[in-house]
């Protein structure tokens, strides 16, 4: 029996209530107070009996319960710090200059618009000046902005922007392909469709050549 609206979730608290201390979320976004996970919890079940589902039969009982915690992973870039993890450089690298590029690094978003995927591979490129960054530490950046609500735009923007501003490299390349689940799952529905954006900063932007060597590279072609 789905529970009237004035009656408290059945299930029963896991853990103490969290702490309501405002937080600030998205980008730019004014403080907000974060709920508790018994509301998160609840607002699940209200989710399933609006669906048209009952929370309390048995395979749904524990449904809030482990979509919350599916959250945690999901959107686990809000509790991290994209230069932080760029802030440990390294000078040593006998006066290396050249472009360094990661490529294919997989990516896993949602849709802020539709909370529902984007699935794609980002590449990355910066020319040196002075300092490089250990390489994993790119693939983290771009799995901190990732992991958010998100569109593509914004996430390859903030991903290049990072870069630039904690390593000052002569330049910074970025590019993100990705099929959208609300493309392709709903909506028009056209699966196998790509999005690709760009952001090229400095010499990237500045000089032809060095965004060709780039994009063939990555495998774009010398031409885009």
């Amino acid at each position: 029996m789905i529970p009237p609206p004035d009656m408290k979730p059945t299930t029963p608290s896991r853990s103490a209530p969290e702490s309501r201390t405002p937080f600030r979320v998205g980008f730019g976004a004014r403080a907000v107070h974060r709920p508790g996970r018994d509301e998160a919890e609840a607002a699940v079940r209200t989710l399933l009996a609006w669906a048209g589902e009952d929370p309390d039969r048995e395979g749904l009982l524990e449904t809030p319960r482990r979509v919350v915690r599916s959250f945690e992973e999901l959107y686990a870039g809000y509790a991290m710090d994209p230069e932080a993890i760029l802030a440990k450089t390294f000078h040593e690298v006998d006066g290396y200059d050249e472009m360094v590029t990661v490529r294919d690094i997989r990516l896993e978003s949602n849709c802020e618009h539709h909370m529902v995927p984007f699935i794609g591979h980002a590449h990355v490129a910066y020319l040196p000046d002075k300092r490089v960054v250990g390489l994993s530490k790119i693939a983290r950046v771009v799995e901190a902005f990732a992991k958010r609500f998100q569109v593509q735009e914004r996430l390859t923007v903030q991903i290049a922007d990072a870069i630039d501003r904690v390593l000052a490299p002569r330049g910074v390349a970025v590019v993100v392909e990705a099929e959208h689940f609300c493309m392709t799952t709903r909506g028009i529905r056209k699966p196998g469709a790509l999005t690709v954006t760009s952001r090229m900063l400095g010499a990237f932007r500045d000089d032809p050549s060095t965004r060709r060597e780039f994009l063939a590279l990555i495998g774009q072609g010398g031409g885009r």
